[in-house]
């Protein structure tokens, strides 16, 4: 074989390299981006439905952890909100007799992005009280806010929605 030749062939060899290597490459980092958006889309909705069924669960007997848990799950205003209606809700909770089986029924996500969430989530819940002692059913439809805060998706917002 002559070097001219041998170039040719190894110049073909290289584009041909190039033209399968780059393409395997992007299609790598479109199946890693899109298991990286899936889990995020997990992560989101397994902090949702446990931030609803927290806040639907509730009972007189052991508030304090009950609340805590609702808590530990949130962040900023929502945080704020709860925590300071906790010890006026104690005393309700308390008064009452007061105990919320929830369970959550459908969440789906509204919109997302690596940091902010918004999430539809329907749950229904029994009580029980002095006012129901045989439990009266509930159906909440909530719209909660989520934002990433170290590795963690926390509640920042709870609207009640029709």
């Amino acid at each position: 074989m002559n070097e001219r030749r041998i170039r040719m062939l190894t110049a073909g060899l290289v584009l041909a390299t190039v033209l399968v290597t780059v393409p395997a490459v992007w299609l790598g980092l479109r199946v890693s981006d899109q298991r990286a958006a899936e889990q995020r889309r997990q992560d989101i909705l397994a902090a949702a439905r446990q931030s609803a069924l927290n806040f639907t669960s509730l009972d007189y007997r052991h508030y304090g952890r009950d609340s805590g848990n609702v808590l530990k799950g949130a962040t900023g205003t929502f945080k704020k909100q709860f925590a300071a209606q906790t010890a006026e809700l104690t005393k309700l909770v308390a008064k009452n007799k007061s105990v919320s089986e929830g369970q959550v029924l459908e969440a789906g996500i509204v919109r997302s992005d690596e940091r902010t969430a918004r999430v539809l989530v329907v749950a229904d819940s029994k009580v029980t009280n002095t006012a129901a002692p045989q439990g009266q059913a509930r159906t909440y439809r909530l719209q909660l806010g989520l934002v990433r805060v170290d590795g963690r998706w926390l509640t920042s917002d709870v609207e009640f929605v029709g």
